[in-house]
């Protein structure tokens, strides 16, 4: 089945009965066919959480038109939501610092098209990867940290925030990128950059965390990502 006209509906709010119902029922009167689905309640919050990938297979409405079609729905739950289109590739800057296999990683996703995103920069605090930036014809920004006080980081954080809004970024990823950013930079990106925790969260702390867990006789291994805030 084409998913030339397929979207993703993202969700949030109180847990009540109903709720998948709604969406569904929402869905297969507009003639969508759901692709995914994934649902989430969170019995110590109280919040329920949807995601659904959907092709309109009848009528096509258009994103606007399913945004204004479904606007009565998520007051009557009280929903946070957002719908896009799944074949618009989300804008992605990716940070680095001196450890590349992350990068690496991410490139050969974007390269063999396992991940559908655009990749409009790469930024770092080293030179190390402007070469392997360059074999992917992506536009490399080294931003050093020239001294230690708080307005050296702050001028390098207003270079890096000045290349992820010109880009128009959606996301903002971490890889391995070694430093703390300052809670002014965390505001600037609240909900658009993510970081990779190789532990569980927040045990075994930082740099060497599966040392920490061997030492402390761990049998379960694993990673938390998470939003970057200053916290």
């Amino acid at each position: 089945m084409s998913t030339d006209h397929s979207f993703i509906l993202r969700l949030s709010c109180a847990d009540r009965p109903g709720i998948v119902h709604a969406v569904s029922g929402f869905l297969f009167e507009r003639g969508s066919n759901i692709l995914d689905s994934a649902q989430f309640g969170d019995s110590h919050t109280g919040e329920f959480f949807m995601r659904v990938h959907f092709q309109q297979v009848g009528g096509d409405p258009g994103l606007d038109g399913l945004r204004a079609a479904f606007e009565p729905l998520a007051q009557e739950f009280g929903m946070r939501w957002e719908l896009h289109d799944a074949n618009v590739k989300p804008r992605v800057v990716i940070m680095v610092s001196k450890i590349g296999h992350c990068l690496n990683d991410l490139l050969f996703r974007y390269r063999t098209g396992q991940l559908p995103i655009e990749i409009p920069a790469i930024i770092s605090n080293h030179k190390d990867f402007y070469q392997l930036a360059a074999s992917y014809n992506i536009p490399f920004h080294h931003f050093p940290l020239l001294g230690g006080t708080d307005a050296d980081k702050a001028a390098q954080e207003a270079r890096v925030l000045e290349v992820v809004n010109r880009e128009g970024a959606d996301l903002v990823v971490l890889a391995r990128y070694m430093q703390i950013l300052s809670p002014q930079l965390c505001k600037a990106l609240e909900g658009r950059a993510i970081n990779i925790h190789h532990s569980f969260l927040p045990s075994f702390k930082g740099a060497k965390p599966y040392y920490q867990a061997f030492d402390r006789g761990v049998k379960l291994i694993g990673a938390t990502a998470h939003y970057v805030t200053s916290d």
